[in-house]
């Protein structure tokens, strides 16, 4: 043979000589391959690197490393390994002269020597490109190492051998080589220091992945300073390490969208070209144009169709490398995974050989263990590699999505609501996250599956194929119940929705609940929901019950087909320990890949719907930019030119404004008036190019303010919102602040301007978000300012402060082109020009002179309004529907469409300032500053809610209790019993295996086989029932929690629900509610389970070796204290990780409401840094709880290698009194036991994360509670109150226990039958007495007599059913009418048609077509704001009980309606006692007597003539209504 002639001259020695190397006690390998082989292995490995590495590390430069002392180091060790090389080499030649030698002394020192150098040119390389520790570096002197290693230990043989002859200078090479080796691969573990000019120089907190050494990265070692600084004291968001360079949002998402760029403009292109065929044809032929059109387009669809921009394409593109890592590392760990059986065999067989050495038992024993670690490390490489490009998808989805959503048009818009693209942002990009993860199992479990029976075939025979079919029949058994989930989860969904949004609605309008006593109704709603659900989720819970019986049993299933098989097959069959343990790991591995396989296609099938929602999303049409010409301020013309222009909302709607034509000169004010829904707000957004220019010319000169009619407000504080990024100028600051009236506002607010403002501006009444959002247009000083109604929301002498200061001829802005859009009659006079609008077409133009003397549509719209106005003109009213002409036709009010109501309503808080610009000298700041306190308040509490430590005991067990003790305990002795089950059916199987074989056949085969199959099926009844009892346990868990939950929530004082946000609330209902009903139940399932698993398995290795004793427990401490150090940090990362989730999503949300105003103000830049920044900052908490999650796994994958090693070892020693079923047994067991100890961490942190749902929802129902609803002993009459007298004894109500009072010492006496009126200036305290009266809140001192009992004796109900108001804000809950007129089915029909025809909406009911089951959209949108005061009259009139209370309507009630509501009033409770709270004087001058508040105490009171006569406040109001 060649080689052997390449080892010596004469080819007398052999290469390999098997006596020499296996069957002997003391093995070593033939000099030839040690001279040879064991050289080359390195140097092959080095040469197959260095082309890879090489290109590599020139695509990916890093920077440049300083030499240091490390590198000198290793620079000079490599050439010195060169030079010994090579001295070989000389010494080999120099021989050579003298006697004939192997050609392998030449060649192998030559190879050696250059591998040497391309070591060392490496090293220097790899410094040059800034890598700090080399992975390919540190495995090549690894190898070197390990291969030298065999080579020394061979030759210290050979030289301690009898007196053999040694070649002095080649061992003395040979020891100096294996040194400098050593001394490398010591240098190798140790990192360089970072390049120059690296990020992570000027970072405050560097990520130390990159500069942790290989071994460290390997073994995730670099993660270790974080879990203890974790472990000792929860982590916060600044000890988190800044993201990678490469995870970033502005590395990642501009490679994203240039791709996606790219594939969309070649779509594009092609259907474009085609598209303008039919226009040519249609000149040539006109009569028929029509019909070729048509055809034209017919044939066009397809093509376009087939020519859709391919998502996948560019994320493929764009990410495609990464998953090539991490398909070499997956298809290496399932190669390797397959070792274990192999090993185990061999195993097996050496402990049946007694003759072999026992060397080769260590051997084994050790290469599993060595091949159980290299999986470990690799496998969790690979998810790294997959969960951090999981990571990136994300942020690139998001970071799309998200500059999308800044550019597409306004028609685009209507397609997808805000909802949808939040859930784009994020469901669709979580589902891309988690898919990243198991991609590869699409063709790695067919690999599993097939390298698995390739294996069973060899090992059984065609016999497998029995288990395969029990496996293969399983498969659409579990595919039918997936099926099945999913249609029921859907259902449950449906549901839950649905229960959502009821729960929003109670939650938004729990006041008028509470002030109707309506809330058992509504209760009994929600309950009925949760009943369908719950039946939902029973029928789920039999199916998980069923697909658990299937996951449990199925490899024990196909173990026995496959073994009855193989034995009643052939009686020659013998079934012994290595083909049944064997075989019995090759199906636990089999498992695996079959389970997770349907679930990776529906997971595949989830994403492929993503994919195609974000495709969608993305192929939307984008605004044109240049529709709009927008050029520096230089010509005469005009600053804004308008010719010709007709625009519409989207390409195929028919236009809205038609041939407009007009010309604003620099500097001038124009007014843009004319009825509601002509097109006003709409010109405003074409000239800001919202809409789409069909044709025409528009010109829009200079920078652009905008405000719009619907405030928008960020989350930031009160001065950001203002200064929007322009840079801070004091003075000017301050002078805008002056000018827009917010000076009162800032001095009320707790912080001043540096005050938070929550979502939506919810903090700051309407009157406030406007005046913040004009302050915004004010500061940024813009050429050209278009203003839609911005004095509609704040009060009329407000209004005309603002008017005199900002916009007016003398304002701040007197020099800027303004186009303001206005309701308010008194400012046109003050006019350059009036633009009157009529059905989107501008009907006149000029000033109001002019326009007073055509006597057209202008002066028309004066008449209608001058005189309504004239009235209120000084008023202290809030309304702006008064200002704002309401069209009437046939005597009936014209229904506005639900969206402009919208804009204005004002703040719905009534318990506060309306708008606190009006009487700051008046309003009690304690009562302003009450909800900001308390918001501060309520952030403080949800977060210590959120920061408890390990969940206490007591929660599991409230669990247990609320699922029943019974049914707790059942559920542990079903597990035990299927345990038990188990572990006997295993044992039975070793002691089957370890029957004698007689005449070439074993006894007892079928008792054996029966008890085996009886055991499995015991096991299976046990699984079963325990799945059936925790499912359905779960379920009255959950029914229990939520109807506690449900009920305390409804009981809690209205305090409780102005303190906590609503979101928390539904929250609990929605999130909390939920991982209760569908997540606790499973994830206890799988704790148990794999808890019994361990347990188990240490048992079995207890049995079959009991030294193993000594190991297991220090085992379990080390697991034990992984854990806990694991969880600590794991728990408050995914904390931090949930907290900082919540502002992308949020920021969204604000910016898709604020686009229009971003776009205007030119500041996308801006908001896509900032969602780039709030998306990293997510990720920043993400990313080490993935690494967290990759240390725990390899330590604890490492404890479970360790029991292997342990239990083979110990029976390797054990072998001459162990049978060979019993060390099958403890070996497959220790297999399996890595897996299952990292489910249970995975699980008991699991059930540790989701058992807080418990908690929160529990801590919701130990909250303080209002008094009882009705109380038996001191219920009063049904027929009272029969006279409706009112006493209030020296009575006073505060808010909180740390305020001020509100009211106090309130003296009076209201006789039945009297009509009050009640006024005073905002934050007087008029809204406070209604809440006395119905209890909203207790008396702080005195009491309130109604005739003759006192109200806070009685129960709430009973109180509440026997007053009735209409409150200020008309509150609609979504159902039908009826429900909302009657939500306990009282009355029979004829008495709501009578009230409905009371309240003047008899007409408009009848013409509905449903009639009283009209459905009400959610908040009564689909009513005007007018309709829903009346049906909230006619739910007064339905009740008709002696006391009634109108908080009056301030917010969009218009003089029709208002004085509708006042005559209804006057005619129909003419016998009953009504306090009015009037905001307008001239609906209270007829009434008896007229109380007014100062302070919270009653300082005038008498007839409206009477006080009129002392000239007091009240006298002064008047005349500030102009009534005196």
């Amino acid at each position: 043979m060649g080689i052997e002639s390449f080892c010596s001259a004469d080819a007398s020695e052999p290469f390999w000589d098997w006596n020499l190397t296996w069957h002997t006690e003391d093995p070593d390998f033939t000099p030839c391959f040690q001279n040879t082989v064991l050289v080359w292995i390195p140097c092959t490995y080095l040469w197959i690197c260095f082309p890879v590495y090489y290109l590599y590390l020139r695509r990916h430069d890093r920077g440049y490393i300083q030499m240091s002392n490390l590198n000198k180091a290793k620079t000079a060790l490599g050439l010195i390994l060169w030079i010994v090389c090579w001295a070989d080499l000389f010494y080999s030649f120099w021989e050579r002269s003298q006697i004939s030698r192997a050609p392998f002394y030449l060649i192998s020192p030559t190879v050696l020597g250059i591998t040497m150098l391309v070591a060392t040119y490496l090293i220097q390389y790899e410094r040059i490109k800034g890598v700090q520790s080399s992975g390919v570096m540190t495995i090549f002197w690894f190898i070197s190492l390990l291969c030298a290693t065999v080579i020394l230990i061979s030759k210290i043989k050979h030289a301690l051998n009898m007196g053999a002859e040694v070649d002095t200078f080649r061992y003395v090479t040979f020891c100096i080589y294996f040194v400098l080796l050593f001394a490398q691969l010591i240098l190798c573990c140790f990192p360089e220091q970072p390049p120059l000019f690296s990020e992570t120089v000027n970072d405050p907190n560097p990520c130390p992945e990159f500069s942790a050494s290989f071994l460290s990265r390997v073994t995730f070692w670099w993660i270790t300073g974080l879990m203890i600084q974790g472990y000792r004291s929860p982590l916060e968001a600044k000890d988190l390490w800044s993201l990678n360079k490469d995870d970033k949002s502005e590395q990642i998402v501009p490679v994203l969208a240039r791709n996606w760029a790219k594939e969309w403009s070649k779509t594009k292109r092609r259907p474009l070209d085609m598209l303008y065929a039919p226009k040519k044809q249609q000149k040539s032929s006109d009569s028929n144009g029509d019909v070729t059109e048509e055809a034209e387009a017919l044939i066009i669809k397809p093509s376009q169709k087939s020519s859709e921009a391919s998502l996948f394409k560019v994320l493929y593109k764009t990410f495609g490398p990464y998953f090539l890592m991490s398909f070499l590392f997956k298809a290496a760990h399932d190669l390797l995974m397959f070792a274990g059986p192999e090993i185990l065999k061999l195993l097996l067989n050496f402990v049946n050989n007694k003759a072999a050495p026992d060397w080769q038992g260590y051997f084994y024993t050790v290469l599993l263990f060595v091949c159980a670690c290299l999986q470990t490390l690799i496998l969790h490489q690979y998810f790294h590699i997959c969960f951090v490009t999981g990571m990136r998808l994300k942020t690139a989805i998001v970071g799309v999505i998200y500059r999308k959503a800044l550019v597409i048009t306004n028609s685009a818009r209507k397609t997808s609501t805000v909802g949808e693209i939040v859930n784009l942002m994020s469901v669709d990009a979580q589902r891309f996250m988690d898919l990243a993860t198991y991609i590869n199992m699409i063709w790695s479990a067919p690999f599993q599956v097939i390298l698995a029976l390739y294996l069973l075939w060899q090992n059984l025979g065609p016999s497998v194929l029995a288990g395969v079919a029990v496996m293969i029949l399983l498969v659409p058994i579990n595919a039918v119940m997936a099926m099945k989930t999913k249609t029921y989860q859907v259902a449950q969904m449906k549901s839950k929705d649905n229960r959502i949004k009821l729960m929003n609605e109670i939650l938004n309008g729990i006041k008028v609940l509470k002030l109707y006593a309506w809330e058992l109704a509504f209760r009994e709603k929600v309950l009925e929901i949760r009943q369908k659900e719950l039946q939902v989720l029973k029928k789920s819970a039999y199916l998980a019950a069923m697909a658990t019986f299937t996951w449990v049993c199925a490899p024990f299933l196909v173990a026995l087909s496959t073994f009855a098989v193989y034995v009643t097959v052939n009686k020659n069959n013998i079934l012994d320990a290595q083909k049944a343990f064997v075989s019995l790991a090759l199906f636990n591995i089999l498992r695996f890949p079959l389970n997770m396989l349907p679930m990776v296609i529906s997971n595949i099938v989830e994403a492929s719907v993503s994919l195609k929602r974000l495709r969608v999303f993305l192929s939307h049409e984008e605004l044109d930019p240049d529709s709009i010409i927008r050029g520096p301020t230089t010509e005469a013309e005009g600053c804004i030119v308008v010719k010709n222009a007709t625009f519409s909302w989207s390409k195929t709607d028919s236009p809205l404004l038609n041939s407009i034509n007009f010309t604003v000169p620099e500097g001038s004010l124009v007014a843009v008036v004319g009825q509601v829904g002509c097109g006003k707000s709409s010109l405003l957004s074409a000239l800001l190019g919202e809409m789409d220019k069909k044709e025409g010319y528009v010109v829009v000169k200079g920078s652009v303010a905008y405000v719009p009619q619907q405030a928008w407000v960020q989350n930031a504080t009160l001065e950001d919102n203002i200064v929007f990024g322009r840079e801070m100028n004091e003075s000017r600051y301050k002078r805008v602040i002056e000018v827009c009236a917010l000076l009162p506002d800032i001095e009320i607010l707790p912080s001043g301007d540096k005050t938070e403002i929550g979502e939506k501006g919810v903090n700051l009444s309407g009157g406030q978000k406007q005046r913040v959002s004009l302050a915004r247009a004010v500061y940024c000083n813009a050429d050209v300012y278009l203003l839609d109604d911005p004095l509609s929301a704040v009060d009329a002498h407000v209004g005309k402060h603002i008017f005199e200061k900002v916009i007016g001829p003398k304002g701040i802005l007197k020099n800027k082109t303004r186009l303001l859009v206005t309701h308010a009659i008194n400012y046109l006079p003050q006019m350059d020009t009036i633009l009157v609008m009529t059905d989107g077409e501008i009907s006149e133009m000029g000033s109001y002179q002019e326009l007073l003397e055509q006597d057209g549509a202008f002066a028309e719209f004066l008449r209608t309004y001058a005189n309504a106005e004239q009235s209120m003109e000084n008023s202290d009213t809030n309304s702006p529907s008064t200002k704002e002409g309401k069209p009437v036709e046939n005597g009936v009010l014209v229904n506005e469409a639900p969206g402009k109501l919208m804009h204005r309503q004002l703040s719905n808080s009534s318990t506060y300032s309306r708008d606190t610009g009006k009487s700051q000298q008046q309003s009690s700041t304690a009562e302003l500053q009450k909800p900001l306190a308390e918001k501060n308040s309520w952030k403080l509490m949800e977060a210590d809610t959120a920061k408890t430590g390990r969940v206490k005991a007591s929660v599991y067990w409230d669990y247990m209790k609320a699922i029943g003790l019974f049914m707790s305990f059942l559920s542990i002795f079903l597990f035990l019993c299927n345990h038990i089950a188990s572990l006997a059916s295993n044992y039975w199987l070793s002691l089957w295996t370890d029957d004698p074989v007689i005449n070439g056949t074993q006894q007892y085969t079928d008792v054996r086989l029966g008890v085996y199959g009886a055991l499995g099926i015991s096991q299976g009844i046990a699984v079963f029932g325990y799945s059936m009892v925790v499912s359905i346990g779960g379920i009255f868990a959950s029914r229990h929690l939520h109807h506690n939950l449900l009920h305390n929530v409804l009981r809690s004082p209205m305090s409780f629900f102005e303190r906590t946000p609503s979101g928390n609330l539904v929250n609990r209902f929605s999130k909390e509610i939920d991982t209760i009903d569908s997540t606790i139940p499973p994830i206890i399932k799988m704790f148990m389970g794999s808890m019994f698993n361990v347990i188990g398995a240490c048992i079995i290795i207890l049995l079959a070796t009991p030294i193993a004793a000594v190991i297991i427990p220090p085992l379990g401490l080390a697991y034990l204290f992984v854990q806990r150090f694991y969880v600590a940090t794991s728990r408050q990362l995914k904390r931090l990780e949930s907290v900082s989730r919540s502002p992308v999503y949020s920021h969204f949300n604000e910016t898709l409401l604020g686009v229009s105003i971003i776009r205007a103000f030119e500041e996308q830049k801006r908001f896509i840094k900032q969602n780039d920044m709030k998306v990293d900052e997510n990720q920043k908490a993400y990313y080490p709880s993935i690494v967290a999650n990759r240390w725990l796994a390899v330590r604890l994958e490492y404890v479970g290698n360790f029991i292997v090693l342990f239990a083979a070892l110990f029976a390797v020693i054990a072998r001459n009194k162990l049978s060979a079923g019993l060390v099958g047994l403890s070996v497959s067991y220790s297999l399996q036991i890595t897996a299952y100890l990292n489910w249970l961490v995975r699980m008991s942190s699991e059930v540790e994360t989701n058992i807080v749902a418990v908690e929160r929802v529990k801590e919701y129902t130990e909250m303080e509670k209002e008094a009882e609803w009705s109380i038996e002993q001191t219920a009063p009459a049904s027929t009272w109150p029969e006279e409706g007298k009112i006493e209030f004894r020296g009575y006073g109500l505060r808010y909180r226990e740390d305020l001020d009072l509100v009211l106090k010492n309130v003296n009076v006496t209201i006789n039945g039958g009297e009509k009050i009126g009640i006024v005073g200036r905002t934050g007087a305290g008029k809204s406070s007495l209604t809440l006395g009266l119905f209890r909203i809140n207790e008396a702080a001192e005195g009491e309130i007599i109604i005739d003759g009992i006192n109200i806070a004796k009685i129960g709430l109900h009973d109180l509440r059913f026997k007053i009735t108001i209409i409150p200020q804000d008309p509150i609609l809950f979504s159902g039908s009418l009826r429900m909302n007129l009657d939500p306990f089915d009282q009355h029979s029909d004829e008495d709501i048609w009578r009230s409905l025809e009371l309240a003047h909406l008899k007409n408009f009911v009848s013409s509905l077509p449903d009639k009283l089951n009209h459905e009400c959209a959610e908040g009564g949108e689909n009513l005007s704001v007018g309709q829903r005061q009346l049906v909230c009259l006619a739910r007064a009139l339905l009740r008709k009980s002696k006391i009634l209370v109108l908080d009056e309507a301030t917010a969009a009630v218009d003089l029709e309606t208002d004085k509708l509501i006042q005559s209804t009033i006057k005619s129909q409770f003419e016998e009953c006692t009504v306090l009015t709270i009037a905001h307008r004087l001239n609906t209270i001058m007829d009434y008896t007597r007229v109380l007014v508040l100062e302070r919270g105490e009653v300082v005038e009171c008498g007839s409206p003539e009477q006080l009129l006569r002392e000239r007091g406040i009240f006298y002064s109001m008047a005349k500030d209504s102009g009534l005196v």
